[in-house]
């Protein structure tokens, strides 16, 4: 059988793409959690469903697991089990039941990429969080993302009274609908 298997971080991010143009026989298990939680309720029923001759496509090794030894301790057991594994991204397939050297260097190669690129994106978030806090930015928020100014109430209640609704005042203001529905509060 062809399974797929689809994470994303959070329950915002759409899946659509990970897989697309794969033909799979059942509905690919999804997960919407972040990819260092190692105890996936999608991912594990994924693992036990998974039998001898199968094929495993997974979008990209960042995907399955994001740090080396995770992904290695996957890979083991699923080529073990006889899975074949296709990470799309990569390029680059597994063979259920062989044991090629090649391909482990390879797997291991690239998780320690992805593991260190994560922990690079980690410590330049932490840094900026830092400089944000120094400049006086509230809780290392990007730009955009800071508190509502109510000060701006004002220009949201004459746009209303020029008969804007909510999401014509929130494009004319470069504001959320939200937002725009506090200041009219």
């Amino acid at each position: 059988m062809n399974i797929g298997y689809i994470r994303v971080s959070t329950k915002e991010q759409s899946t659509e793409r990970q897989l697309e143009g794969i033909s799979l026989d059942m509905d690919p298990f999804i997960d919407k959690v972040s990819g260092v939680i190692k105890d996936r309720p999608k991912l594990n029923e994924c693992l036990l469903v998974l039998r001898n001759g199968d094929t495993l496509y997974v979008h990209s090794m960042d995907r399955l697991a994001r740090d080396q030894i995770h992904l290695q301790e996957i890979m083991k057991h699923l080529i073990h089990k006889g899975v074949t594994v296709k990470f799309i991204q990569e390029g680059m397939t597994f063979e259920g039941g062989q044991d090629n050297p090649v391909s482990m260097m390879m797997l291991q190669i690239i998780g320690a990429v992805a593991q260190f690129g994560r922990k690079t994106i980690k410590r330049n978030q932490l840094e900026g969080i830092a400089s944000a806090k120094i400049k006086g930015t509230r809780s290392g928020k990007p730009f955009g993302n800071q508190p509502l100014d109510m000060k701006r109430r004002d220009e949201a209640i004459e746009l209303c009274k020029q008969g804007m609704n909510i999401s014509q005042i929130a494009k004319a203001m470069k504001l959320s609908r939200p937002s725009i529905s506090k200041l009219l509060a």
